[in-house]
């Protein structure tokens, strides 16, 4: 009975909505539609004042004002996701990056408060943690907390991997002037090469805002895609017997070591580089909370539920910031194909230099040049795709701990490389 009842309910429904579809009125198209509200208007009685309601509605929402640059910029959204999701590509990164463009990227009707861009809204109080550079020293606090130099301190001449991957971001600066860039502009961009989104926000919060969108989301898409870029330039670049390499295990670094290490390299980097003392500062300041013993609570709270909650406010409103009027531009473009370059000349300098380290070290001293590619600052993860190269040359070749070594180099010098860019240009 109960079933029967449902199927009369639908069919006097449908009956209902056929019968509305035989009048001439609902046969026209939207457009149309809205144009016959406009003629009733004078009667002014409850079906026009109706239908004129009708037609002010959908022209507040989201169908009556999108346009193909909008629909790109969604589909490139659920792209994201897709890659993060299925392919677990930087998922803490491009899921929350993914959903912020669809959010930037739905029409609305400006004036309400509703765009990241627009004074008082939502997104736009949240973003100014982006605009103003306030989320990076944030996110490299808890990087900081997370880190352990050990394999640095006991091996300390990878530091020069991490120093010669950073060649990628001044090839690139240089790039960028020749293609119209003004060489604030072209500073921002070529920090895209360090694989380091954080860096690369802080630095075109201060040099270039205006490009903030587009570099923000080629560092982080370059930073997902290091499992994709990096294995066919180790393969091209490194032969079968020097990826085979197997590196003497590294000495047990003392806890004392493990304090002064931050403390030193505190001092040191900063009177290098006073620009990045908002980055240094609090990348070592979060590893004396993990090294000191004292303050475990801080140092726990800096690497989980801190940076954990600002990744998420990055990444929605780094995407969000991708609105079409704004991000679809020919810089945009440019800003991509310059960033890929940026990323594989990095890549490259790290591991040509390696072999060349090689040059001067003898027998067990030797190191694997695959490492090399890890002097790119994207923590853990260029270290990760090290150690499955790695592997697939030797089972017992294990590199992971080696090549952390210049990964947290390559953040260490991406920080630099800001802090002198920023000294130069701004």
């Amino acid at each position: 009975m109960r079933r029967l009842k449902t199927v009369f309910f639908s069919l006097a429904i449908l009956t209902g909505l056929w019968t509305l579809g035989q009048q001439e009125l609902f046969a026209q198209p939207i457009g149309e539609l809205l144009t016959s509200v406009q003629t009733l208007e004078a009667s002014k009685g409850v079906w026009s004042l109706t239908l004129e309601g009708l037609g002010s509605f959908i022209d507040l929402t989201g169908f009556a004002n999108l346009t193909l640059q909008h629909l790109a910029m969604i589909i490139t959204g659920c792209v994201f996701l897709f890659l993060g999701i299925r392919y677990k590509f930087e998922p803490l990164l491009l899921v929350p990056i993914g959903v912020g463009v669809i959010i930037g990227n739905i029409p609305f009707v400006e004036g309400n408060q509703i765009g990241i861009y627009e004074e008082g809204s939502v997104l736009n109080y949240l973003y100014f943690g982006v605009k103003y550079g306030v989320y990076p020293p944030l996110i490299f606090l808890g990087i900081g907390a997370m880190t352990d130099f050990s394999t640095l301190i006991a091996n300390p001449k990878l530091l020069l991997l991490g120093a010669a991957a950073q060649i990628g971001v001044f090839a690139t600066f240089f790039g960028a002037i020749s293609l119209g860039f003004s060489l604030e502009q072209a500073g921002a961009i070529g920090i895209i090469g360090g694989a380091d989104g954080p860096t690369a926000i802080f630095l075109a919060s201060k040099l270039a805002p205006e490009l903030l969108g587009a570099i923000a989301i080629a560092a982080y898409s370059y930073m997902a895609l290091v499992p994709v870029i990096q294995p066919p330039l180790m393969k091209l670049l490194i032969s079968k017997e020097e990826a085979k390499i197997h590196m003497k295990q590294p000495r047990v670094v003392s806890s004392r070591e493990k304090i002064l290490f931050p403390i030193i390299g505190l001092i040191l980097t900063t009177f290098l580089a006073p620009s990045a003392i908002p980055l240094l500062g609090m990348l070592f300041f979060g590893n004396i909370l993990k090294e000191s013993g004292v303050t475990e609570r801080l140092a726990n709270t800096a690497r989980t539920s801190m940076i954990d909650i600002v990744t998420i406010l990055l990444g929605v409103t780094v995407g969000a910031s991708t609105q079409a009027n704004k991000f679809l531009t020919l810089d945009s473009i440019k800003i991509f194909v310059l960033g890929a370059v940026s990323f594989m000349v990095a890549t490259c300098c790290g591991l040509l230099f390696a072999k060349f380290m090689n040059l001067f070290l003898k027998g067990d001293r030797k190191i694997n040049p695959l490492i090399g590619a890890a002097g790119v600052s994207a923590v853990p993860d260029s270290a990760r795709v090290v150690q499955h190269v790695g592997l697939q040359h030797d089972s017992s070749n294990h590199l992971l701990m080696h090549a952390m070594a210049p990964n947290v180099a390559g953040v260490i010098g991406s920080a630099i490389a800001a802090g002198v860019l920023m000294s130069f240009l701004l």
